[in-house]
């Protein structure tokens, strides 16, 4: 897999009025984003890849998810039956 390396976006408008209108008082992950930024991003993960192949998920995103997997305590069967809904 090859990773092309992109910019995390800002979180758009809309959707911090949702999240704040959701969470009056926000949660762990609002704050861990307002206070720390983003903590990871693509560039930081381009070593292992190689230039040839099957574009990768960005990885960022998976070292994020890890992370709250992590801080909620959750199996990676659990993590799964999370994200399925």
């Amino acid at each position: 897999m090859m990773l092309h390396p992109r910019c995390i976006p800002d979180v758009p408008e809309g959707t911090i009025r949702v999240a704040k209108a959701a969470f009056r008082k926000g949660n762990r992950y609002m704050q861990m984003r307002h206070k720390l930024g983003t903590l990871f991003n693509d560039e930081q993960f381009i070593i292992p890849f190689p230039n040839v192949g099957q574009l990768a998920e960005s990885p960022w995103r998976v070292a994020l998810a890890t992370v709250m997997q992590f801080a909620e305590n959750l199996t990676d069967w659990q993590a799964a039956d999370v994200v399925r809904g």
